[in-house]
């Protein structure tokens, strides 16, 4: 880094003014640079569906932006007949909800980038940017940052539920908007932009090899394909000769780290999520779940909550099931079988409840269903080829996330005048 670029943070960092830079409202900014609250350069729009002239329901996502309801949720989620109280929103106009999670990404305030003229809820503020002012590709990129998400924080109300939080249009539109000149705020935003499409293609990668893996689950795992030097026939195995229930339990605090399981596998119980300060009883037991056990949320099985315990001896909620792995089964091979849609979708006909939400799979009802399996030394085989495949998904998520970090540090450094551009190099 460069060494006056590196002093120059520091000093910021310990509250200092380094020579060249003021101190404002919206932080330690250039002495060149304005910054205006955002009511003087935004207008909020009023303007609803009194006719029901427009019928494209949008809503605001926090990944894929505003987008059709019907493309984010595949069905529409509102009624045709109440969008007569909806906002209009139109190509260029910027869309909040005031409501949201304190986890949530910077809002989010997104632009609308469609050509069809959409409405969105009346719980939505809606508004547009004076062009003439500001760039648009610089203030959406300042949307997204974290500068606007402290700023958000710092004045928002927090209702009984302390994960949620409400933003006032008042508060919103004092939001102090950093502004470089005109050339500076374009550089920047293109920056930015060329870190987004470097995103882009990273993601589009990862999508790949998930793609690829799928398939290649698909083709092994059910014998279609065979790999070189095998050709024996796969036996019709009940789960019951693999896998045997572990059922053991032990109280909170003693060896083990308390854990729990999701469809990302199983990982520390973090506070934010962690209700237990709910159990009445200080003796309640927690089941055991020991390295290289098949657990699985017999409720959320349906939503992919089945995993391989990579994380070691823990213990989580009884109503989990862990299974202890035989040695006549490959625990890698068995474990990518039932993590596979296919074998999920199977099981599911024993589901029990009358609730969806609630609907439950035994382990009991699991263990009789019957899986195709070949030798064991296939079934290694065809683990090596599909853990293979888990290190590359791996390596690219890694990759990915490096440049996300990368790009909320340029967001950091360049949306607060710490790093200039100067004909395309930073001072």
């Amino acid at each position: 880094m460069n060494p006056t670029i590196k002093a120059r943070i520091e000093s910021i960092r310990r509250g200092e003014v380094p020579e060249g830079y003021k101190r404002t409202k919206a932080g330690i900014l250039p002495v060149d640079w304005e910054f205006n609250p955002l009511s003087q350069l935004a207008q909020k729009s009023k303007t609803k569906n009194r006719e029901k002239r427009y019928t494209k329901i949008l809503t605001n996502s926090a990944n894929e932006g505003i987008i059709s309801q019907t493309d984010y949720f595949d069905k529409q989620i509102a009624n045709n007949d109440n969008i007569e109280g909806y906002y209009i929103v139109k190509n260029g106009e910027f869309v909040y909800n005031p409501r949201i999670s304190v986890a949530a990404p910077c809002g989010p305030i997104n632009c609308y980038h469609g050509e069809e003229i959409g409405v969105m809820s009346p719980l939505y503020t809606v508004f547009s940017i004076d062009m003439k002012e500001i760039q648009r590709d610089y203030i959406e990129q300042f949307f997204s940052s974290t500068s606007w998400h402290r700023y958000m924080k710092s004045v928002a109300n927090y209702g009984v539920r302390s994960d949620r939080m409400n933003l006032s249009d008042e508060d919103f539109f004092l939001l102090p908007i950093p502004m470089p000149a005109r050339v500076e705020q374009e550089k920047i935003a293109e920056i930015l932009a060329g870190q987004d499409r470097v995103i882009a293609l990273k993601e589009k990668l990862l999508a790949e090899k998930q793609k690829q893996k799928k398939y290649l689950m698909q083709q092994l795992l059910t014998g279609k394909k065979r790999l070189p030097g095998f050709s024996g026939e796969w036996d019709l195995v009940p789960l019951k000769n693999l896998l045997k229930e572990r059922k053991t339990y032990s109280v909170k605090g003693k060896e083990y780290p308390h854990v729990t399981l999701s469809n990302e596998g199983i990982y520390p119980k973090t506070e934010r999520y962690d209700r237990e300060h709910l159990v009445k009883s200080e003796n309640k037991e927690y089941k055991i779940t020991y390295y290289g056990d098949i657990c699985y949320n017999p409720a959320n099985l349906k939503f992919g909550a089945i995993c391989i315990n990579n994380y070691g001896d823990a213990i989580f909620s009884p109503i989990y099931v862990t299974f202890e792995v035989c040695k006549n089964a490959d625990l890698n091979f068995l474990g990518a079988l039932m993590m596979s849609t296919d074998f999920i979708n199977a099981v599911r006909k024993y589901e029990e409840g009358t609730v969806y939400e609630r609907m439950a799979v035994k382990p009991e009802d699991m263990l009789l269903y019957k899986v195709k399996l070949p030798a064991l030394t296939e079934q290694t085989a065809i683990a090596e080829i599909l853990s293979t495949a888990d290190k590359e998904i791996e390596l690219l998520k890694k990759d990915s996330e490096q440049e996300k970090l990368k790009k909320k540090s340029l967001m950091q450094l360049l949306l607060t005048g710490i790093v200039r551009t100067k004909e395309g190099k930073y001072e």
